[in-house]
């Protein structure tokens, strides 16, 4: 559970309102002294909050500066123990949450805004920027046998482009399993690891990682995935904060949880953009090419080769190319 401090408090109350607050009004009302209220403002500038400042008070000027706080609120009513943790710099939020997982820690979500080493599936590289894209992993602890447990991946993909049509109106799709694209563009990748319990054999911890490039300017990409790789905001113009989207792909991540209809899966398999397209992969050294057919109901892909129908299962294949 996140500690509110005077700062988390004098934030909130400026975000919720609209006009100019006076320091010794906000004193009043948080019931500490106007000295701290001015130390409070200090502090959060100091993190690269923005207000005007007038004889009147205080307003506070919309930022996207990542803020534990106001991540957790959104989250509250879902998972009121979770930890929210923002740090400037981590060289992994997957590492930051494995190591939390053997400390027997609560669930817990590290954001960063900035990964050093940011990977995806089988250690690929996923470029980052500092300021410009969300990292995050989730930590989570089902105490479930394996053939129990949701398909966190699948679950992950759906809330992201659930999350972003919902704040943006923009129409991302699935790329089986893990990948979410915006016009024709990679924009984002999910990572989910299992952690068991050797006495118990059950899975004592998931983490679901996230990375997803939010504002990179188009030109800012490596040339050699300019091509492949894009942003959410390629322009730079954003219409929404990083806070709104992870608190967004979160929220919708725990009501699929909460559901028993798996529209999840719905949502994956209609926003797919492998089904009923030409697909190559690699299986134990060999090359195969046939028509994605379906996606099951555990998130395996189902490609028809010739009269034989072969199952994918995401933990160990990977989609060498897609042709429509």
């Amino acid at each position: 559970m996140q500690e509110v401090t005077t700062k988390d408090k004098v934030l909130q109350l400026l975000k919720e309102t609209p006009h100019f607050l006076s320091g010794e009004k906000m004193a009043q009302q948080l019931q500490v002294s106007r000295t701290s209220i001015w130390k409070a403002i200090k502090e959060l500038e100091k993190m690269g909050y923005q207000f005007i400042h007038q004889a009147k008070g205080y307003r506070y000027l919309p930022s996207d500066i990542l803020d534990a706080q106001e991540i957790y609120q959104t989250l509250l009513p879902f998972e009121p123990n979770l930890n929210v943790f923002v740090v400037e710099h981590s060289e992994s939020t997957m590492k930051d949450a494995r190591l939390a997982a053997t400390k027997a820690n609560g669930p817990a979500l590290f954001v960063a805004n900035m990964q050093e080493q940011a990977h995806g599936r089988f250690g690929r590289p996923f470029f980052a920027a500092p300021g410009q894209g969300i990292y995050m992993s989730l930590l989570i602890h089902p105490n479930q046998r394996f053939d129990e447990l949701p398909q966190y991946t699948i679950i992950a993909a759906s809330a992201c482009v659930k999350a972003i049509w919902e704040l943006t109106g923009k129409d991302t799709m699935i790329k089986w399993v893990n990948d979410i694209y915006l016009n024709g563009k990679k924009i984002s990748g999910i990572l989910s690891e299992a952690i068991s319990n050797m006495e118990t054999g059950e899975i004592s911890s998931i983490i679901i990682g996230i990375g997803l490039n939010f504002s990179i300017p188009q030109e800012n990409f490596p040339e050699g995935i300019q091509h492949i790789a894009s942003s959410l905001f390629l322009d730079g113009q954003k219409t929404i904060t990083r806070n709104q989207l992870i608190g967004q792909i979160w929220k919708n991540f725990y009501l699929f949880l909460l559901d028993t209809t798996n529209d999840y899966l719905t949502l994956y398999r209609k926003k797919s953009f492998v089904l009923g397209k030409k697909v190559s992969f690699n299986q134990k050294g060999q090359q195969y090419t046939g028509i994605a057919e379906k996606i099951g109901n555990y998130g395996e892909l189902i490609v028809q080769i010739g009269n034989q129908s072969v199952t994918l299962s995401s933990g160990e294949i990977s989609l060498t190319s897609i042709e429509a």
